[in-house]
């Protein structure tokens, strides 16, 4: 296991989960990610859909299904390691310590309660206020998230909310207990272009409001690009570039994260040479041999289909995993 960093708040070192399938068979979603995430900043996860990357931020909270499915590494969070705490002692974790906000709100939310009830068990459950100061503090809330008419809506029930209001009263609930680290899941991937511009500047107001680190998880590396201090590409279960945002884009290695930065549209669609991304990610039980990522790969050579790429150093806190770049050291 790696060395704790000091400056990091949370690390996820060599994280694998596996699914069981058909009472034999595993599955592997996630095979050894590497991450962290720093005090104060914004780290972003990218990859496509399959990648991953939902299944990595479900495991840092232990909301899987722990009966079917194996996790094994580490995942240290101010130097306690989640993944050997109780139950109980989770429970004190997740809200109070560690937040995640979802891609679809409305299926964050109880229908058949109010919103005012849901806030307010949440606060009693982890501030041990009384009914008056949690309403209160979740009138308060649903103000900060800018939810016109706070003290009448906070009776009103989710169906009664736009999509991108009940992003907002989901942001509320996440920020409740004042969190040090908010896992957002593709927070605005059911909402119009201009209510994403409005969440995503909403996430970064309260970021510095209430000092919070945010691991943003997307497949839009436009979105990571405007957002993210550092970024991890993901692909078929394993992070393949991890760089800071300026490098990335100045120098991305990795021919998936070249082929991702191909597909933000451009105003001069012959502004770059890039390769286009071709094919679609293979299932989890379908992982090529060798480099998972070289049948899709327009620069792959012989020993890609025999060999499993380690990550290398590339520069201070730049690394890929590509055998292109085997001569760089590893990580």
């Amino acid at each position: 296991m790696k060395k704790m960093d000091n400056s990091s708040s949370l690390i996820v070192d060599d994280l694998r989960v596996q699914f069981k399938s058909n009472g034999r068979q595993l599955l592997t979603a996630v095979d050894g990610v590497n991450l962290s995430v720093r005090p104060g900043e914004i780290t972003g996860l990218v990859g496509e859909s399959g990648s991953g990357k939902s299944v990595t931020c479900m495991s840092i909270l232990r909301l899987l299904q722990e009966k079917s499915c194996y996790i094994k590494g580490h995942i240290l969070w101010r130097n306690r390691r989640l993944l050997d705490l109780d139950e109980n002692e989770m429970r004190k974790v997740r809200g109070r310590e560690i937040a995640m906000i979802f891609q679809n709100p409305q299926s964050s939310l109880n229908p058949v309660y109010t919103i005012g009830e849901q806030m307010i068990d949440i606060l009693q459950l982890h501030r041990n206020l009384s009914k008056k100061e949690a309403q209160e503090e979740a009138i308060t809330l649903l103000r900060s998230v800018r939810i016109p008419d706070a003290e009448k809506r906070i009776h009103d029930y989710p169906h009664q909310f736009s999509g991108g209001m009940c992003q907002r009263i989901v942001i509320a609930m996440a920020i409740s207990c004042q969190p040090k680290l908010l896992i957002a899941d593709e927070p605005t991937a059911s909402l119009d272009v201009t209510i994403q511009a409005q969440i995503m500047d909403l996430l970064m107001e309260l970021r510095q409001e209430y000092d919070m680190s945010i691991l943003l998880v997307s497949h839009d590396l436009g979105l990571i690009a405007q957002m993210c201090d550092r970024v991890s590409v993901m692909y078929l279960g394993r992070v393949v570039e991890s760089a800071p945002v300026k490098s990335l884009y100045a120098s991305p290695l990795h021919p998936y994260t070249q082929a991702l930065l191909e597909a933000i549209p451009m105003p001069d669609p012959n502004s770059r040479g890039r390769p286009h991304l071709l094919g679609e990610v293979p299932k989890c039980g379908q992982i090529p041999v060798g480099c998972r990522f070289q049948p899709r790969c327009p620069v792959a050579f012989d020993k890609c289909i025999e060999i499993d790429p380690e990550s290398y150093k590339m520069d201070t806190d730049h690394f890929v995993a590509c055998l292109n770049f085997a001569e760089g050291r590893r990580e």
